[in-house]
């Protein structure tokens, strides 16, 4: 059982920056991929941003490439998000999730991730 809580969402201004962090329990950490999605209201869960168990490779959505940043500290069993030039569109509530062992590549697909966090309130105002 694996269990994620994300934090540091809030209100910011459009251009600002906002640094989300997830905490996952447990001592496998270092043995899995990690994700980052978000879900506007009325619309569906979307990808935005991965990373492979070492932190050597990453993959983004095109909404978000060259403004947010994903990293991981194994050591501290933490994934961030570091999101810069925020938009208002990318106010929705962000998500970290673990990915299944096993997996290897298609890491915009929600089905293969297996825990989930409770989401964070990301607001970007105009």
């Amino acid at each position: 059982q694996v269990q994620l809580v994300e934090s540091g969402g809030g209100l910011v201004q459009a251009g600002g920056s906002l640094r989300l962090s997830c905490a996952a329990s447990g001592r496998t950490f270092s043995s899995y991929a990690m994700g980052w999605f978000r879900q506007a209201p009325g619309k569906e869960r979307e990808f935005v941003a991965a990373i492979n168990w070492s932190g050597g490779r990453t993959n983004y959505a095109d909404s978000v490439k060259g403004r947010f940043t994903i990293s991981r500290d194994n050591a501290k069993n933490t994934v961030y998000l570091q999101m810069n030039s925020l938009k208002p569109e990318d106010t929705a509530v962000y998500y970290c999730a673990k990915r299944r062992l096993g997996y290897s590549g298609n890491y915009p697909l929600p089905s293969t991730y297996d825990y989930w966090g409770q989401g964070t309130q990301v607001t970007v105002s105009s």
